[in-house]
Order: structure tokens, then sequence, then C-alpha cells
């Protein structure tokens, strides 16, 4: 017989169950999952050696837990994350608002009843996935929303006095007993409202209109927060901070490789999107290499962060924009192009920060120039810099290119572009082809387009070609021919 299909008190003790704390049902089935070496926090990726360690710790320390760092760090998710540690079902005094333990029965009601009824007294069973509750901590957020209040309308229904506890309605933190309860943005919280939250971390005391009721609530706190709240919006209150047993700093990936499987992981594609949309290696790179530039720009505020859902949207977008385009040229199928990067600069623009320099540039300026730097890092990881010519006699490894463009016309390459129409034109450039079999031999057959044109957008930044726009697409020209033809 399973466990859950026990309903009564008496049954329960005959089958031996022994109930225990959430920290320590936590703490014991961690330290199962570490023996049997199984992964704990499935699906988050780059903190397997720095923030997954020190949660793990936390736990077995039976800790509450504050998240600290930037927005878009997997905070939520780690907290979600925690469920999977704990028992499969618990049991619950049937009826019980906050989850009453039949052996250790916190509520009025529960008590009431298990003196009533004994080893009859009904129980049901709560499964993991009830036990987390999440509150956004925002500052219209009241102590009776957390905490309780005393109801009016259970009073006369019931016709009790106010002095009677049992007109108290139940906040979320009791009505959050036994399970994890999360307050994401902490420090948006009103101060007044974070010191009622001592007793309940420290002594088990609840305080509601006048009434002290003694409720050692068993709750696995976690609360998640942003640096940059503690001076733009509020803070934590320090006697608050003191009774929270550990504070994990959260980070973003270290390499474009995890940021990668971050990216493909979390990117809500349809199926048709991903069997049409061919997506070369070099674009997923520059997905997220955008990321890192954004991270590191002079005209983004570092203190907001970049968070990865920025590549989550820019890649969405990107594919969006390859599918826009193979319908109205009528392409069933097709590849990502550099140009349509430029279709992923509203997901760019919603997502930073900018500071007094960036708004003077304006963000879809600061978005195309965080793209260009991305082409600009990834090209000269493969191919050589720049070097400036002391000689008439010193040769480039772009001459070939630039040779061609000068004696050659302009190409045109055009948002709308058929996909046949848009090949021949890189065909055309036959210096490409040398050049990239010489510095970057090991791209994919499939791959050689997106290269091509990577390779032109790259030449354009370190001033080998020149790019105009006009209404549909770019042109790519010699810079000497078309100041001449200026002339």
């Amino acid at each position: 017989m399973e466990i859950q299909n026990i309903k009564t008190f008496g049954a329960l003790k005959e089958a031996g169950y022994q109930s225990i704390s959430i920290k320590d049902e936590l703490r014991k089935n961690l330290i199962q999952k570490l023996k049997n070496n199984e992964t704990v926090f499935e699906g988050v990726w780059g903190y397997e050696n720095t923030v997954i360690p020190e949660l793990e710790t936390a736990i077995l320390s039976r800790h509450n837990i504050n998240l600290l760092g930037l927005r878009g760090q997997a905070k939520t998710r780690l907290a979600r994350l925690m469920v999977t540690l704990l028992d499969e079902y618990i049991p619950v005094v049937a009826g019980s608002e906050i989850n009453d333990d039949p052996f250790q029965p916190l509520s009025r009601y529960a008590t009431e009843l298990l003196k009533e009824k004994g080893d009859e007294t009904p129980i049901t069973w709560l499964h993991r996935d009830e036990r987390f509750a999440e509150k956004l901590a925002t500052p219209d957020v009241t102590v009776a929303d957390l905490i309780g209040d005393v109801d009016p309308i259970k009073a006369a229904n019931l016709k009790l006095s106010y002095a009677d506890d049992r007109v108290i309605h139940f906040g979320m933190i009791p009505r959050a007993n036994r399970c994890i309860f999360v307050i994401n943005e902490i420090p948006d919280l009103q101060a007044r409202i974070q010191v009622s939250l001592f007793n309940i971390l420290q002594e088990g005391d609840i305080q509601i209109r006048g009434f002290k009721l003694r409720l050692p609530l068993d709750i696995q706190f976690v609360f998640t927060a942003n640096p940059e709240d503690y001076t733009n919006r509020g803070s934590i209150v320090t006697p608050l901070k003191d009774r929270i047993g550990s504070q994990i700093l959260t980070h973003y990936p270290e390499n474009v490789t995890i940021a990668q499987k971050i990216t493909e992981q979390e990117a809500n594609l349809l199926a048709n999107q991903k069997s049409a949309i061919y997506i070369p290696e070099l674009a997923k790179r520059l997905v997220e290499q955008i990321g890192f530039e954004a991270r590191n720009s002079e005209y983004i505020d570092a203190k907001s962060g970049v968070s990865a859902r920025m590549s989550i949207s820019i890649f969405e977008n990107l594919l969006s924009t390859a599918e826009r385009r193979s319908l109205l040229t009528e392409n069933v199928t097709t590849s990502v192009r550099l140009l349509d990067f430029l279709g992923t600069i509203p997901a760019i623009t919603g997502k930073v920060e900018l500071v007094y320099e960036g708004e003077q540039e304006g963000a879809g300026a600061v978005a195309q120039i965080i793209i260009t730097n991305a082409i600009k890092t990834i090209f000269l990881e493969h191919f050589p810099e720049v070097k400036k010519l002391t000689k008439a006699t010193d040769e480039s490894p772009y001459d070939g290119i630039r040779e061609w463009f000068y004696k050659e016309e302009a190409v045109e390459l055009l948002d709308d572009m058929d996909d046949g129409y848009f090949q021949n034109q890189l065909d055309a450039i036959k210096p490409l082809n040398a050049l990239i079999k010489k510095y970057y031999p090991d791209y994919n057959e499939k791959d050689i387009y997106f290269v091509k044109e990577f390779v032109l957008w790259a030449l354009v930044e370190l001033k080998i070609l020149n790019k105009e726009r006009f209404t549909k697409g770019f042109q790519f020209n010699d810079p000497l021919a078309n100041y001449m033809k200026g002339i």
C-alpha cells in the first residue's frame, strides 16, 4: 500500500511515518542525491563550480537563503528547482489552512480536531509541486498580505467576538507552512514590512492586530535581490539580513559556450522554425557575443546588468526575421544571414539600461554598435588584424578583396533577397574563397554564405571596405572608388 493512500492519523502512525522539518527534509534528500552523483539543479548551466556548491552547502546547513545577483541570473529558477529536493508527498490534517502536520499541529483548528477525533482524524496528502509559494515584493505589499489580518466576515458568520483568535485570516506566509517560500526582489519591500519577518525567521511568533500567536512555522525561506536595488530603490534592513543564514552571489555565464547552452535551452521556437531555418554555428556564436559586448559597453549601465533573456530574445528574433524573409521570397527553407541581425535590434533596445552617453547616441544606434563590435571581436579571433603598411611593397591578406572591389561594381545585399540571388552575389567575390580557406578552414559547408557575408561586414569595421545603407539593403564597395565617384 502506497503511503499516500492512508486516510487517518492512526493508520499513519501504524505505518511508522515520521515527520521532519522542511529544512531537514531538503537536507536528507540532498545528501541522497549527492551520494548517488545525481544532478540536483537540472538545466542550470555555468554554476557547477560556483553558485550550486554554495547553495548545496546552505541547504546542508539548513539556512534561509538570499540569492543576490543582477537580473537574468537564474535566481528564481534555482529557488523553484529546490522543490525537487522535497519528499513527493507529506501528510496534512484535512481542512487545515496552514498545512498542519498531524504530529505537530499549530493551528487551533488542527489541535481541536486531533483532540476530538484522535486516531480517526482525517488526513490528506500534499504533493511537493504544491509546496512552493512565491511573492514578488512590491511597495504596496502589506503585513496583512504576508502575515494575516482580522476577518470581520468570518467573525460575523461564525458569531465570534474580535477577541477570539478564530477571526484571524492567515496571510501568505502562514499558509506556506511546510513549504518553500520565495520573496523576489526583497529590497523593494518596505522596511516596516521587512521588520514583520524578524520573528517569523527567528522565534516563530506572529502578531496580527493585537493577537500574538506562537506559531513556529516550518518554512524554507529563499529571498532574491538585485545589488542595484540597494541604491536605486531600497535595501534589506540589517536585522533581517542578520537572520538570513547564507547569502549567495550569482553571476552571468563566464564564456560563450555556456551562454549558448542557456540560449538554446530557453529559446521558445516552433518545430517548423527549427526545420525550415538553418542556423550557422557562427551565427549562434555571434548571438552570445552580442551579450558579452553589451555587458562591457561604455554606453550601457553595468550596474543594471544585461540579462541572459536578451540573448534568448535575440535568438528568437533572428529566426523570425529569417522566417519572414523566406515567406516573402517563397523559399521553403532558408539559412540565417548576418543581415537578419538587424531584425534583432528591438530585442536589444528593450533589455538594456543606457548611461548618459548611450542616451545621446540613441538606443537603436547603441544596439547597432554592439552588433558590429561583436562581429569585429569574433572576426579577429580567426582572421589577422589589419596592420598599418609602412612600405609600398607591404602586402595585406585582404589586398585581393580590396582590389576586387576597386575594379568591379559594388555588391548589393538586400533585406528580402531571394536565396539564389543572394548566393550569386557572394560567389562573385572570388578572393573571399581563398581568404576563408586559409584562415577559417574548419567551417561547415552549409555555413559558407554566412561566413562570406560575415567577412564583408567585418572588413567594413576594419575600414577596408565601405558599407552604405539604402532603403532595402546594403551596398558594399571600395572606399576609394566610392570617394572618387563622389567627386
